[in-house]
């Protein structure tokens, strides 16, 4: 029975990693398959006796892969930075391949029964140290990871926390019974390794909106079609005067382009107001660009039809850098950008997006001199 939960959760860890590739789901579901034959050894081995096969299945799936892979999926999950990737990439490589070579055609001693047995039990020395070094590697990209998500003080440090609480809770399990034997409880304990990995990974496929709407997927979001004005009646009623004092502001600039705004008295010395412009980067965590690209598309429709003093709204990717997105505004003026930041779907795209971003520059730009074609607006905002 605890062979047939196993698979069921690792058939939905893959489910899981199809639906949202990244190499860290990967990890966890190369672990969980680890883990998984190792439990249906384990089980087997009860029933009718262990043997070579089954001893040697078990050790290699909770005691190398299971570890090995919960850790460096931990990493991935938690480092962004590309240096730290790659290097833990060659030490998984490393212990992966020498270990499980030598788990799977060396000597193995002493005799077999139905009680379930512990590393040590049959394998030499040998072996015992590479599992060791497996098992430390996978330790030091878990303390890693927690590391890096404690440091950044990004995005839902709790959930990202709690992710990787359970990883560890797997790890310790896994590393436990595979030293250890345990009995009969260790395929119980397994089980709940197998599970632990599960919750995790049912915590990262949740979007973190910073709020209470949470969406499962983002083909709940199709845009803002479905958004109208009344949907924005608290906002309007929280804020009345700001809401009464947008098109007369609009109206005072269009009247004189150079008056004086706080008081609206034209003051003909002052210099003319220059065009506005941000640039802002975005990195987007691993797998999340889907999402992030819908919201962007939906906002620039709105801006293209709803704001006139925002000359220009493009939203750009970068060949060279899948996980970056470069947005470019320029704005009439100054007012122009603040009644930009005030609209509804703009403070909608930023509560959204931060589920899809782990870091955000932004570059501020005041305008010393431009050309353009007249083609340019047609083909940068076709709405």
């Amino acid at each position: 029975m605890s062979a047939l939960v196993g698979w069921s959760a690792t058939a939905a860890l893959a489910a899981y990693a199809q639906r949202r590739p990244s190499v860290a789901s990967v990890a966890w579901l190369i672990a969980a398959l680890g883990m998984t034959v190792g439990l249906s050894a384990a089980v087997l081995g009860a029933m009718f006796d262990f043997g070579d096969l089954t001893f040697r299945l078990l050790q290699i799936g909770i005691s190398l892969v299971g570890p090995l892979y919960l850790g460096w999926g931990a990493l991935e999950y938690g480092v962004r930075s590309f240096q730290g990737r790659f290097t833990s990439r060659l030490f998984v490589t490393a212990f992966t391949i020498v270990p499980l070579v030598v788990l799977g055609v060396d000597r193995l001693s002493g005799r077999f029964g139905a009680s379930f047995p512990g590393l040590a039990d049959h394998y030499d020395l040998i072996p015992r140290v590479l599992v060791n070094g497996a098992q430390a590697v996978a330790v030091v990209f878990l303390v890693v990871a927690l590391i890096a998500v404690a440091r950044r003080r990004a995005g839902d440090l709790t959930a990202d926390l709690s992710v990787l609480g359970l990883i560890t809770l797997s790890l310790v399990l896994a590393v436990a019974v595979g030293r250890l034997g345990l009995g009969p409880g260790g395929p119980v304990l397994m089980l709940g390794s197998v599970a632990a990995l599960w919750g995790a990974c049912a915590l990262t496929a949740r979007p973190r909106r910073g709020s209470e709407d949470d969406y499962d997927d983002y083909d709940d979001f199709d845009g803002y079609d479905d958004y109208d004005d009344d949907d924005y009646d608290d906002d309007a009623d929280a804020e009345p005067a700001a809401s009464m004092e947008e098109p007369v502001r609009r109206k005072r600039r269009n009247a004189d382009p150079y008056a004086d705004h706080r008081g609206g008295a034209p003051v003909r010395e002052a210099a003319p107001p220059r065009g506005r412009g941000v640039i802002t980067i975005y990195t987007l965590a691993e797998g999340q660009g889907p999402g992030f690209d819908q919201l962007a598309n939906a906002v620039v429709a709105h801006v293209a039809e709803h704001e006139p003093d925002t000359l220009m709204f493009a939203c750009h990717t970068v060949p060279s850098a899948p996980l970056q997105r470069i947005v470019y505004a320029m704005y009439r003026d100054e007012l122009a950008r603040e009644e930009h930041e005030r609209q509804p779907h703009v403070m909608e795209f930023a509560r959204r997006g931060a589920a899809f971003v782990v870091a955000t520059n932004v570059i501020e730009l005041s305008l010393s001199g431009a050309a353009a074609s007249d083609g340019l607006a047609a083909m940068l905002m076709p709405h």
